[in-house]
């Protein structure tokens, strides 16, 4: 069982990962604003903290800093992004910069959710520890549908999100 883990780090990143992807769901669905949202929200960024921790100890697909750690770099910017503005209460429209960079940083976990089930799949992914292309073609089509849902979405709640926050000013 380890072994599909990559080790204990990857168990600690698969524990977190779960973690982020529950409680992400929950802030997407809930009412925004609420104490429950609020406190599903400090969970989801102190299990994202801990996934993008763990990222950049894994190295079992390449040995060497690859595509993965740099997609876990565009979601700290992400997650950085969404909670900033929280903390600050800048600049005017925060609640937006808010809305936009978690609800990205969520639909991001995703795909990276999307991307590591496709790891998982041995004779497709790696021969020999290299990956192929049939790899990269998996993982980019996962990603991309994933993250066109995520644009749809986005688009269908954008209205909600900017209602909110006027009635938030």
């Amino acid at each position: 069982m380890e072994h599909l883990f990559s080790g204990s780090t990857g168990i600690i990143h698969f524990v977190f990962s779960m973690a982020a992807m529950v409680t992400g769901s929950i802030v997407l669905i809930a009412k925004k604003g609420t104490s429950w949202h609020k406190k599903n929200g400090y969970v989801y960024t102190a299990s994202m903290t801990g996934v993008l921790i763990t990222s950049f100890m894994l190295y079992n697909l390449y040995g060497r800093f690859g595509i993965f750690h740099f997609f876990a770099l565009v979601s700290t910017v992400t997650l950085i992004g969404g909670m900033a503005p929280m903390i600050l209460k800048k600049p005017k429209n925060y609640i937006s910069f808010h809305l936009n960079f978690m609800y990205w940083s969520v639909f991001g976990l995703y795909g990276a959710f999307m991307a590591e089930v496709l790891v998982r799949i041995p004779k497709v992914v790696a021969i020999e520890s290299v990956p192929t292309s049939m790899f990269y073609n998996m993982v980019g089509v996962a990603v991309f549908i994933t993250m066109g849902f995520g644009y749809f979405l986005f688009n269908k709640m954008k209205k909600a999100w900017q209602a909110f926050e006027k009635a938030s000013y």
